[in-house]
């Protein structure tokens, strides 16, 4: 009863009155005709009513009440040809239209980050969402070739990386942990390959990508700054296929094709590296029995029952192995599942049921050949989820839904091997159920005002079976207490709100604001510079408040020349409350008393970004700037003091440009610059027992050079065949060859026989790489 009082109280927030007399409703699927994937986004538009349409949802239905009598309707969706029908509607009927939209014929794909709608950046009141699709992905050029969603998204505003060497990003001042990635709506937990050179998500497997950073829709919950959305294409229904491509250091491998025609379909992607093949023939042995490789796997498989039944079960797989001489190993992987049902009760109800899990571990083993000692450490998700469509009318699009995660906590685990001299560390697990119940309207007002309004409970009950302990101000352990299996805890709840508006000026010009609150209940413990697969997951407890981020924002968005070009500037501000750091010498490995050694504090970020774009055009790209503030207090830091939170980068801008030059050439170029990490120095080292010790000034006082760099990329399309279309991609990361700062030391140097003063040298990871990619693709 304690978990249903709150969905009461959210129902008569949105009960809305809807009269449909003598109205036709028109509903049904918009797909790909040449694969049958589902259109989201797709649009549906009553040409002789103005402002009169609808928009398909990401499973491609849509849902359109209009009065009876003759109308035109068009179908249309960005790179498809319009399909236009003419009807004449009889008062009080149900129409279940079912159709396909044909791609549009073009020398070479033109590359769109964009809505699907021409000017939905203008109508939608969603604020800035940033979308990614198959090809804008591939076009860009990137790291050893290898064509990588999360690098793309760190190209545009308000997104920044985590640096050279990993795939985490912050999110408008946010930390890595703040951002909820979906993989087929399960969370994936670490996103990188090769300590984070490449991110989980094998683009060829990809079918779309959305990353809302404000204005968050109510459905999404769990993290405090961000949500990165990516859904697995379904497969192609038609014909069978394989697609795939062979770079320098990786290959992968795309099969599909129908299982029913028409009715169902499956894909398998698979991806491998193999970078460790070629250290066979390095001069040094240890390099030659160093093993260092990541693959993945994606599969997914879906079927129509009927008109108002389908089925879906897709999954991920994917893992990193290191090894250095069958000496020290290191290895960590996702696994995700996801069965969906989507059932239409009529033309109006649409619902989606998921079962959803989700797993991430890490094993770190040392041995010598006789003795040794592993290290695992795991997190795994059960979730149950429900989201329903209600379209009420055209004006009013209703959405609610629930979810429950339990969590399983395995914070780490020390084995020996052999007859290694020590004692072994089992620590407790740690058990949890997160919620969530949601309600959102989308309502048109006119033809002015576009709303989104929304509300979300979320609730977060810590539980046994385990120990529970209370710490003094000074981390020392006052008491404990034990608990049984489901007994709870600690419990958390609150209310997040969720609004965003948009006043359409005109058809090319509009105002939006928007605001959010989340709470966030799980939190990543890290004390290293860079993201990395042994940072601990850790649950809110009875030591633990939540995080709770609320922001605000509020943007100006233009159209120009029939929506090729766009112009966005969004200014923001964001409150974090309950930010984790960490006391001095933090021990986060193996430690069952891991509490005691965080402090709590709050921080706040702002910041103006604005954007120009062309998405229309053998020229496309965009320029993106950033201006930003990330800062963070804790009293038991600085004495209070405020200071630069690491991903405070004052100054970010990013230039990307795709030209094509003829069939045949596509020429593409990205630039980035932004400000250095902020990080802390030593000022000064004074000794102690005969030991040297440095002495640290200010919390991140000190900053890493700033970083730019400028890539190329040149594809070149071949002859297409019949049932065969292949190209080859060049890319040159970094080149004019800049050492950007991945790390810094310091050192004495020495001159004869006198020791000089201490000299910071700074580590570089990538200078100039060039790389080569074949792709295929057999239709």
């Amino acid at each position: 009863m304690k978990l249903l009082k709150p969905l009461i109280v959210l129902l008569p927030f949105f009960c809305v009155l809807n009269i449909n007399a003598q109205k036709v409703t028109i509903s049904g699927n918009i797909t790909d005709s040449a694969n049958g994937e589902d259109l989201f986004g797709a649009a549906v538009v009553v040409a002789d009513m103005e402002n009169t349409g609808a928009r398909t949802n990401v499973y491609g239905f849509y849902s359109l009440t209009i009065p009876a009598g003759q109308h035109t309707l068009i179908y249309r969706s960005s790179g498809y040809e319009n399909k236009t029908f003419e009807l004449n509607l009889s008062k009080d009927t149900l129409i279940n239209l079912e159709l396909t939209l044909t791609k549009e014929v073009q020398e070479i794909e033109e590359v769109e980050i964009t809505s699907k709608r021409t000017n939905n950046n203008i109508t939608s009141a969603q604020m800035e969402v940033t979308r990614l699709d198959p090809q804008s992905i591939k076009t860009i050029p990137i790291l050893f070739g290898e064509q990588d969603v999360m690098k793309t998204l760190q190209l545009t505003p308000g997104i920044k990386g985590g640096g050279e060497g990993s795939a985490g990003f912050y999110v408008r001042g946010g930390g890595a942990d703040q951002n909820l990635i979906l993989l087929d709506e399960s969370t994936v937990y670490n996103a990188s390959h090769l300590l984070g050179f490449f991110s989980v998500f094998n683009s060829d497997a990809i079918k779309d990508v959305a990353l809302y950073k404000s204005g968050i829709p109510a459905e999404y919950g769990g993290r405090a700054s961000s949500v990165m959305d990516v859904r697995m294409r379904d497969g192609n229904n038609k014909k069978f296929g394989a697609s795939g491509g062979i770079g320098l250091i990786s290959s992968r491998l795309t099969v599909e094709g129908p299982i029913v025609k028409d009715k169902g379909s499956f894909i398998v992607s698979g991806r491998r590296s193999y970078a460790d093949l070629f250290l066979v023939f390095a001069e040094d042995e240890t390099l030659n029995n160093t093993t260092l490789f990541f693959y993945d796997l994606n599969a997914k498989a879906n079927y129509k029952i009927n008109d108002r039944n389908r089925v879906y079960l897709s999954g991920y797989f994917g893992r990193d192995k290191f090894s250095l001489d069958d000496q020290f190993g290191f290895d960590w992987g996702n696994a995700t599942g996801t069965l969906r049902w989507n059932h239409l009760f009529n033309d109006k109800l649409f619902v989606n049921t998921s079962l959803i899990y989700s797993a991430f571990d890490y094993r770190f083993k040392v041995s010598d050949g006789n003795n040794g000692f592993g290290i695992l450490s795991q997190i795994r998700d059960v979730n149950l989820k429900q989201d329903y469509n209600y379209y009420l009318n055209n004006n009013n699009s209703l959405k609610f839904g629930f979810n429950a995660i339990h969590h399983t906590f395995e914070p780490g685990k020390l084995e020996a091997e052999g007859d290694f001299g020590f004692n072994e560390i089992d620590l407790d697990n740690k058990y949890a159920i997160e919620i969530g119940a949601y309600v959102q309207n989308e309502q048109k007002i006119g033809d002015r005002w576009a709303l989104m309004y929304g509300l979300r409970y979320s609730g977060f009950n810590y539980m046994g079976e385990g120990t529970a302990y209370d710490f003094d101000e000074a981390g020392n352990v006052l008491s404990t207490e034990a608990y049984e299996s489901w007994e709870s805890i600690a419990y958390y709840q609150g209310f997040e709100p969720r609004f965003s508006a948009s006043f359409i000026i005109n058809e090319r010009n509009s105002i939006k604001a928007g605001y959010n609150r989340i709470f966030q209940y799980i939190h990543q413990l890290s004390n290293t510079t860079t993201s990395s697969p042994t940072d601990v997951w850790v649950p809110t407890s009875n030591n633990v408040k939540p995080q709770i981020g609320d922001q605000v924002a509020v943007g100006y968005y233009r159209n120009f020349k029939n929506d090729e070009y766009q112009v966005s500037v969004e200014t923001y501000y964001k409150w974090l409350q309950n930010q984790i750091d960490y006391r001095p010498n933090a021990n986060l490995l193996l430690n069952g008393e891991i509490e005691k050694e965080l402090v709590y504090g709050k921080g706040r970020s702002f910041g103006v970004e604005f954007q120009i774009k062309k998405t229309k055009g053998d020229f496309t790209g965009w320029f993106n700037y950033t201006l930003s503030r990330a800062l963070r207090t804790f009293e038991d830091i600085d004495n209070g003091a405020e200071f630069s939170a690491r991903q405070d980068r004052i100054h970010d801008l990013n230039l990307v440009l795709t030209y094509n030059i003829n069939k045949q050439f596509v020429v593409s170029t990205s630039f980035v610059y932004y400000t250095g990490d902020a990080v802390t120095f030593p000022s000064s080292i004074y000794e102690m027992d005969g030991y040297e010790v440095p002495y640290v000034g200010k919390r991140n006082g000190n900053r890493f050079p700033d970083y730019h760099r400028l890539d190329l990329g040149l594809t070149y399309y071949m002859k297409e065949r019949k049932h065969f279309e292949h190209n080859i991609s060049f890319s040159i990361y970094n080149v004019y060859n800049r050492e950007n700062a991945f790390s810094v030391r310091f050192t004495d140097s020495f001159e004869g026989n006198t020791t000089g003063q201490t000299q910071a040298v700074q580590t570089a990871l990538f200078k100039l790489i060039p790389s080569i990619t074949y792709n295929f693709k057999i239709k």
